[in-house]
């Protein structure tokens, strides 16, 4: 287990995550799409120069060539920026990955609002819906380096493809190498009984803490759960804390048709009924801006989240 501490940005620690697997496992192979510099994966390419390939500013042509190594016995793991590596490729994804039962790993970078400075084109607010439609794919929104380092190994073992959200640039540091985390079971990292917080990525969870300390300052005890995986859901944690609650609002770095928030709902409607809000991307583009910027646009911010929270225990 690879403490990640000293790591300072995202796209470091999903580096750590294949090239430590690569080096375990001979069958490790990865593609890029001419974003070396931008993923760091050359260091992949320095220590495993055969195990990569570079497919060029292609990204349709380079999930069916990771779909063809995977038919051949090998492991692939394939990065591109969050907007191609779901509505670009969608097609390669769903079909010569998914339909034919291949298993390859795919990063999209820089999701949702962290795509900062690339702007609207490159800014994937629908990624988390389309990748859930297609069967069986585990979809990981991790909230820090250490997670995201172990979820991806987790993902690894657990012989399915899967589709990681990371920022590129910067990095959380929440959880402690050694703390428990577990793909497919989120991690509560605040206990009240007045109102649910399910956040997802580093984005919201980080606001969300924010939030959560703000509302005890106001006598509102919230309970924050970190949802890093998206699929498969914590079912059983959200039925937790949905009754213990009574009120839940789920905040995502993405849009709401189709996302988490409307796969939270969808599964309570038919088990527990609450209230429930969502910090959650609507009928909007992207735009060009910074971080902080961005997430005053959308919402994504402790204050928006305070004040739904705080609405919601109204209700």
């Amino acid at each position: 287990m690879r403490d990640t501490t000293t790591i300072e940005n995202m796209r470091d620690a999903v580096m750590a995550a294949i090239n430590d697997l690569a080096n375990e496992h001979p069958e490790v192979v990865m593609l890029d799409a001419d974003l070396s510099s931008c993923i760091g994966s050359t260091s992949f390419c320095s220590i495993h120069p055969k195990n990569f390939f570079n497919c060029g500013i292609a990204e349709a042509n380079m999930i069916g060539v990771a779909a063809g190594l995977s038919s051949m016995g090998l492991v692939p793991y394939a990065h591109t920026f969050g907007c191609f590596a779901s509505r670009r490729a969608y097609d390669q994804f769903f079909l010569s990955v998914g339909y034919t039962g291949q298993v390859v790993h795919v990063i999209g970078s820089d999701p949702g609002i962290t795509a900062q400075l690339n702007g609207g084109t490159h800014m994937p607010f629908e990624d988390i819906a389309l990748i859930r439609q297609i069967p069986g794919v585990i979809i990981i929104d991790p909230s820090d380096a250490q997670s995201l380092y172990e979820l991806m190994r987790q993902a690894y073992d657990l012989n399915k493809s899967s589709y990681t959200r990371a920022a590129r640039k910067g990095a959380s540091h929440r959880y402690p190498v050694g703390t428990k985390i577990e793909l497919g079971k989120g991690i509560e990292l605040a206990q009240g009984e007045d109102v649910a917080i399910i956040a997802t990525g580093e984005v919201m969870v980080n606001a969300a803490e924010k939030a959560v300390e703000a509302l005890a300052k106001k006598g509102i005890k919230a309970t924050l759960v970190d949802l890093h995986t998206i699929r498969p859901l914590d079912y059983d944690l959200i039925t937790k804390v949905a009754k213990r609650c009574k009120r839940v609002l789920v905040c995502e770095n993405g849009r709401y048709a189709g996302g988490v928030g409307e796969a939270v709902a969808g599964f309570l409607v038919k088990t527990d009924p609450v209230p429930m809000d969502f910090v959650s991307v609507g009928e909007q583009f992207g735009e060009v801006g910074k971080l902080d910027y961005l997430a005053k646009v959308f919402g994504f911010t402790a204050e928006n989240i305070e004040k739904k929270a705080e609405e919601l225990t109204k209700r």
